[in-house]
């Protein structure tokens, strides 16, 4: 197999099927056995004399030669107790109070299962609207969705994937400009990404500087008018700002809704690129296109359409029987579901893709490629959907009376462009159709030491010419790109871009080409550098407005820049810049301050910018991650965060907050890890070969090592693990926030709506 270690690593943790005792049952040959044995199953329920060893067989060789991938739960769950093999779910938010819980409800068990879900806001009263049935008054969508975002915070997707949101307001709810700021302080609703619903009347209104209508939801009567210009000023500044909300084009959706008989569509998926009707749950899939080509007689590369075209086949098969083989966490999604039989067949590995053919990413070749390689991949796949319809008949709500498809189908969709974060991490190539983030990375091993890592195809390129060298990756590594590196040949410059190095409207371009041939949508990041402008900002979503879009997410490098930047250096900034200056500046007040009252000291002031490291330490419940900052006077403040699998929250953090004020006022440190060090926990101590008794006893710990770093003991640094935000900050869980995985310390790439550790695998989005 050619699963690269990284990608084992990513298996073993995420993947994988373990015992009781968290031991690996299986490795990834048998994940893929396991997962096309109880696919190939599903053919029985059409002919029980189909050979489904011969079946198996296909649909593990092409999950095993990297070919193609389903989405995340199937890997996980095909073939367990489980079962739940979808990755994502649209639930109804109707305006009572009964229906919005049953809403929460069933959102909880999706989360449980391992899904993501979409939600439509649209259609609750405004805030301060009158109650009828209580003579009380509404207190709008948006505290509700504070409601539905608590709620998926104390769902923990059975330690492998994290609930994940979408919400959606339209453009024309009165409460829209409360929606467009909601997530502005980055620390209420962590759990949803946002998109603001567009109508073509809207953006005809933008274009035209004129007013347009608020609408109340319940009457349909007009509550008021907004200049279109200004409302959409401010979601790019918002945007801007911390890359959300995103902005999907609803009439675009439901354009291309194929049973617009059964209602209309009003939001999509966690990550945008998967619309659907209430209830709807979809099944995705990404085709691995380095493996679709092959070198001809003079050793270049070209696309093999003949393996591609039987790759799409096998593909469309594979998750057509998803749908059977899939245990529905809710009865009425089950029979949606199966009755518009929707699957999204994407791709990964488009950019490496570029790279093999030499293309510049940033190029109309490249955009014309896309336009081709897409087109043949949604007509192959409806040319076997119909195919399969002839044989198990089309899907139930098939009619060409109610349906814009005329040819009977399977499916009622066949193609998504999903981000495939931890997919594309297994298969070793770049993520869907996004540029390259990074050539070369720098990963922290468990001996302290560093290794590095470089894009395969770089490296093949550079020593071909005569020039790799680590000190030549480390520089790559630091400056993030080739741009600037005179002693790389300018052709290979010009092919081997990154992310940053792409124009915005070649990312437009690329989504644009990618959408015309897309049933359901693209998921895509247009990433800005720091300096980026709002008008930047707004030409791209006018761009992809004219351009054919179905949805814009941007993300600008460094956005947030006013948090607290806690470093693993202690000399410098994230980008390098010199933090001691900063640190000097704010000296003088960082001392403790006499109030007055006799015997009573105030803590001082918290500095604007510290250093810090973050130590991962093992507990009885999970992780515990411990950051340590400190500046010029010595350690000021102390912060915890624990991981995905539990612990006690609230008692570290107050734990935490304690220390740090007793810091910050003065104590000894020797005192305060006196005071700690040695309190038992029954959950740690009754597990044998942990390093600590308790939570407590784990951060004072810590707090030790900094210390005796700081003294000149190099020897006692803890491993940095994470850039961290301010204590009050829900840093793990913001998307807008997560620079760095709180989970291995690797800073996290922005893509496809969404962020992934390239080493671990974490996502925000699941």
């Amino acid at each position: 197999m050619g699963i690269n270690e990284n990608a084992r690593l990513v298996l073993e943790k995420r993947y994988l099927e373990k015992d009781d005792k968290g031991n690996l049952k299986e490795n990834a040959e048998g994940m893929f056995l396991r997962v096309a044995t109880a696919i190939a199953e599903s053919d029985k329920a059409y002919d029980k004399n189909a050979d489904v060893d011969s079946l198996r067989d296909r649909f593990y060789n092409t999950m095993a030669n990297l070919e193609f991938l389903p989405n995340s739960p199937t890997l996980m769950n095909a073939g367990r107790p489980l079962g739940q093999l979808s990755a994502c779910f649209v639930l109804p938010v109707e305006d009572t109070m009964e229906d919005i819980f049953e809403a929460i409800k069933q959102a909880a068990l999706i989360h449980k299962s391992g899904g993501g879900t979409g939600f439509s806001f649209s259609r609750l009263r405004p805030k301060g609207s009158t109650v009828n049935s209580t003579g009380g008054v509404a207190s709008g969508p948006i505290s509700f969705m504070k409601v539905f975002n608590t709620a998926t915070e104390a769902v923990k997707q059975g330690g492998t994937r994290r609930g994940a949101n979408m919400g959606i307001l339209q453009i024309d709810h009165p409460d829209i400009l409360e929606f467009i700021d909601c997530k502005k302080d980055g620390k209420e609703i962590t759990n949803f990404n946002i998109s603001v619903a567009l109508t073509e009347a809207f953006m005809q209104a933008v274009e035209n500087n004129t007013e347009y209508e608020l609408i109340e939801p319940k009457s349909g009567i007009c509550t008021g008018k907004l200049n279109a210009r200004e409302v959409f000023d401010k979601i790019v500044m918002s945007a801007w700002r911390n890359g959300e909300p995103g902005i999907i084009f609803i009439d675009r959706l439901n354009r291309d809704n194929v049973v617009p008989s059964q209602g209309r569509i009003e939001s999509t998926n966690p990550c945008g690129e998967q619309p659907l009707l209430p209830y709807e749950s979809c099944n995705l899939g990404s085709i691995n296109l380095v493996k679709m080509l092959r070198q001809n007689k003079g050793g270049n590369y070209e696309i093999d359409y003949d393996k591609l075209g039987g790759t799409v086949d096998t593909a469309v098969h594979f998750l057509d029987n998803v749908i059977d083989a899939n245990r529905y966490p809710i009865d009425i999604i089950d029979k949606t579901t199966k009755s518009t039989r929707k699957i999204g067949l994407g791709i990964m590995g488009w950019a490496d893709m570029l790279l093999r053919l030499n293309i510049p990413y940033s190029s109309e070749q490249a955009v014309e490629l896309a336009d081709k390689v897409m087109g043949f991949i949604t007509e192959q796949g409806r040319a076997k959907s119909a195919e399969l319809a002839k044989a198990r008949g089309t899907f139930p709500l098939f009619s060409v009376s109610t349906l814009k498809k005329k040819t009977p189908m399977r499916n009622a969709t066949i193609t998504t462009i999903a981000p495939t974060g931890t997919l594309s991490i297994i298969a070793g190539v770049s993520s869907g159709i996004e540029p390259v983030f990074a050539y070369v990375y720098v990963r922290n091993v468990m001996d302290g030491t560093e290794m590095i890592e470089v894009n395969p195809i770089l490296k093949e390129v550079l020593i071909e010419r005569g020039i790799y060298s680590e000190a030549l990756m480390r520089r790559i590594s630091e400056e993030g790109t080739l741009a600037h590196i005179e002693e790389i040949p300018e052709d290979i410059r010009r092919t081997f871009v990154s992310a940053h190095d792409v124009a915005p409207e070649w990312h437009i371009k690329t989504q644009a080409a990618f959408q015309r041939h897309t049933d359901n949508a693209v998921s895509k990041t247009v990433n800005f550098s720091k300096d980026a402008t709002t008008e930047d900002v707004s030409e791209v979503y006018l761009l992809a407005y004219r351009l054919g879009c179905k949805g814009v997410t941007i993300y600008r490098d460094g956005s947030r820049e006013s948090q607290v930047l806690n470093i693993g250096k202690v000399n410098t900034g994230r980008d390098g810049s010199g933090a001691d200056a900063s640190l000097k500046e704010t000296a003088d007040k960082c001392a403790p301050k006499d109030d007055g009252a006799p015997g009573r000291i105030l803590p001082r002031t918290r500095p604007e910018i510290t250093n810090g490291i973050t130590e991962r330490v093992k507990i009885g419940c999970g992780n515990l991650y411990i950051t340590v900052n400190y500046d010029e006077k010595g350690i000021c403040e102390v912060f915890t965060n624990t991981g995905r699998h539990g612990g006690c929250p609230s008692q570290s953090e107050a734990t935490s907050r304690l220390v740090s004020i007793a810091l910050r006022s003065g104590v000894d440190i020797d005192t305060i890890v006196e005071q700690l060090k040695g309190i038992r926990c029954p959950s740690t101590i009754r597990q044998p070969g942990l390093k600590v008794t308790s939570c407590p006893d784990a951060i004072a710990r810590t707090i030790q090592k900094v210390a005796h770093y700081q003294n000149g003991n190099a020897a006692n640094k803890p491993e940095p693990v994470a850039e961290s935000a301010d204590a009050d900050d829900d840093f793990f869980t913001s998307p807008s926030k997560i620079r760095y995985c709180p989970e291995c310390g690797t800073k996290v790439e922005h893509e496809g709506g969404c962020v992934v550790c390239r080493q671990c695998g974490y996502s925000k989005c699941g």
